[in-house]
């Protein structure tokens, strides 16, 4: 009888021992499994972000950086930043326009403006070359803040030639572009349109820099589009009013160029 009890005791001793021994194995490997999911979105997000600049032959260099962009669509449409390409708008050289990617020629691909939108700072280009591997657009009305996310671009232009930078972060914030100045002396006509017809933006607790801009917000999980990064822009309308400016990094949504990409569907 009580060799039965114990031999019945220590059969569940040794079930217990395994099944803790299955639990601990499951809590190590999940990580590793999580890390590799990571790392094969990234992997395959850069396959769909280009650098956006210039070439002409007689620039010193001949290739000119602007900004990052990325594919959408069918292949041949490109979403980026407005003020990337604001200044070929403005000084006429829109046909020295180039985006690059490792594998298009060391001139980059032609390509040319199909649709844009100066007041939420979204272009979309279109190119001839090459089809690229376009980027599944999430719906940025259901991100929330605390959800994990990632950008890919150029933060440093071709300083690091063609090979796109990866960083990682939070939504820590949803917030109005613009808010009530503390002065009116640094009220200006931009910032009253965006305080009469403000919309929503993402805060990123990842650090971006300048050339960052065009670059797309991802979800950790899924790799989807949910917001395009803006270094200079948003931080004009949303820090207008700091001295100093903070190294906070903003996103518009990928509503906005979902958008645009419907008129171009329509046209």
């Amino acid at each position: 009888m009580c060799s039965g009890k114990r031999m019945a005791c220590a059969v569940s001793m040794g079930l217990l021992f395994i099944l803790t021994l299955m639990y601990y194995y499951q809590a190590c490997a999940r990580p590793l499994e999580n890390n590799e999911h990571f790392a094969d979105l990234v992997a395959a997000t850069k396959k769909s972000v280009v650098a956006v600049g210039t070439y002409y032959f007689n620039d010193i260099p001949k290739i000119q950086y602007l900004g990052t962009g990325f594919v959408t669509g069918n292949g041949r449409y490109v979403v980026t930043n407005f003020h990337v390409v604001a200044g070929l708008i403005r000084n006429k050289k829109l046909h020295y326009l180039r985006i690059f990617h490792k594998d298009f020629p060391e001139k980059g691909i032609e390509a040319g403006i199909v649709k844009k939108d100066r007041f939420h700072d979204i272009a979309v280009l279109k190119h001839n070359g090459p089809l690229l591997p376009a980027l599944k657009t999430g719906d940025s009305s259901k991100v929330r803040e605390g959800y994990e996310v990632f950008f890919t671009g150029y933060p440093l232009g071709f300083v690091l030639g063609l090979n796109p930078t990866t960083h990682k972060g939070i939504i820590s914030c949803i917030s109005p572009i613009a808010r009530p100045s503390p002065s009116a002396r640094i009220i200006n006509a931009d910032i009253i349109s965006h305080l009469e017809k403000p919309y929503k933006i993402f805060q990123v607790d990842a650090t971006a820099y300048p050339g960052n801009s065009g670059s797309p917000l991802c979800l950790a999980d899924t790799g989807e589009v949910i917001g395009v990064i803006n270094k200079v822009f948003v931080k004009g309308r949303k820090e207008y009013a700091l001295t100093n400016p903070s190294g906070i990094t903003y996103a518009i949504p990928s509503v906005f160029f979902m958008n645009l990409e419907k008129k171009i569907g329509r046209d």
